[in-house]
């Protein structure tokens, strides 16, 4: 895309030959605190905890009230692959509310039919919040 003669850069030059091209460092940056993130073990488990909070939350209309009766100042947010503004915003959630999300899980255990959520709800709130 940023190619000199058949890229962006070229196509730029050609509407305003006065036009200066420089790189968006801000994605790059961006990019590699991803990479970061998903060559770490532990962050990798980590942020597929919180992912799989947000899923269990937001696949269902009353998890969701369940989730915003119990955390009010924050809320759990969609980890996006190349926005780590995302991961900061969820991490966020966790750190400050943890216990808010707990009692939201363990409501759910309580509410829910599925005896597949609630096995998945009783392992996230017992093993892997408490860690």
């Amino acid at each position: 895309m940023k190619g000199k003669h058949q890229g962006m850069q070229k196509k730029f030059l050609d509407i305003n030959p006065r036009s200066f091209y420089t790189l968006f460092g801000c994605h790059s940056l961006n990019l590699v605190l991803c990479d970061m993130a998903n060559s770490c073990p532990k962050a990798t488990s980590f942020f597929g905890v919180l992912q799989h909070i947000y899923n269990l939350f937001s696949t269902s209309t009353k998890r969701w009230k369940i989730l915003q009766d119990h955390v009010h100042n924050l809320t759990l947010k969609l980890l996006s692959q190349t926005c780590w503004e995302s991961r900061i915003e969820s991490v966020k959630v966790v750190r400050f509310q943890t216990s808010q999300i707990r009692d939201a899980l363990f409501e759910l255990t309580e509410v829910s039919v599925d005896p597949k959520i609630k096995s998945e709800v009783d392992f996230l709130a017992t093993y892997e919040l408490e860690n």
